[in-house]
């Protein structure tokens, strides 16, 4: 007897820098009931190359702005990433993905085209962009200016299963307000 799935697959939280993400998934990993797996767009660029993230190389550019602009090369990477990722979701695994829909609508589409015939929850992450920034400011890690250009820039065109705001939810809140959604349609 096999054992049939019901519920969503894959999880794709859509959100700027700084906006709870990678907590958010964190805290479904927890929740959840077997075991989901956590990759997302920085999972991507972290595999890149050095030269992944030198101007005028076709792949990315992290400008002092905050803004990112993606060539040709990324966007090769990315879509072969995303087959792969898909591949993972069809042969069984759960997944929770954190990604950062820089083209907002447009980037959705490609991860609907990757994910076609799987199960899975839009979830939007919001934050507000003075908080996000504030975030971002306190990270160090992060391009100052990221979080504010990406706030709502993230969201544009994309419909969602749910959204969320972090600006004065905690992640783990959020988190089960996702779970609950989870269960509901499993």
């Amino acid at each position: 007897m096999r054992f049939v799935r019901r519920g969503p697959t894959v999880i794709v939280l859509n959100g700027g820098s700084s906006a709870g993400k990678s907590s958010i998934a964190r805290a479904l990993q927890a929740l959840l009931p077997d075991p989901w797996l956590t990759f997302g767009v920085d999972s991507l660029v972290d595999a890149l190359p050095p030269e992944g993230s030198r101007a005028g190389n076709q792949a990315i550019t992290f400008h002092p702005d905050g803004s990112i602009s993606l060539g040709p090369r990324f966007r090769a990477l990315e879509e072969a990433w995303m087959a792969g990722v898909a591949a993972m979701a069809r042969a069984g695994a759960r997944l929770i993905l954190d990604e950062v829909f820089l083209s907002g609508g447009e980037g959705q589409a490609r991860w609907q085209k990757a994910l076609d015939g799987l199960p899975v929850l839009w979830v939007g992450v919001r934050c507000d962009p003075d908080v996000a920034a504030a975030r971002e400011a306190a990270r160090g890690d992060r391009i100052p200016g990221m979080a504010r250009l990406q706030a709502a820039q993230v969201h544009k065109g994309v419909v969602y299963d749910i959204e969320v705001d972090t600006t004065a939810t905690d992640p783990g809140a959020c988190a089960r307000m996702i779970a609950a959604r989870v269960e509901k349609t499993g």
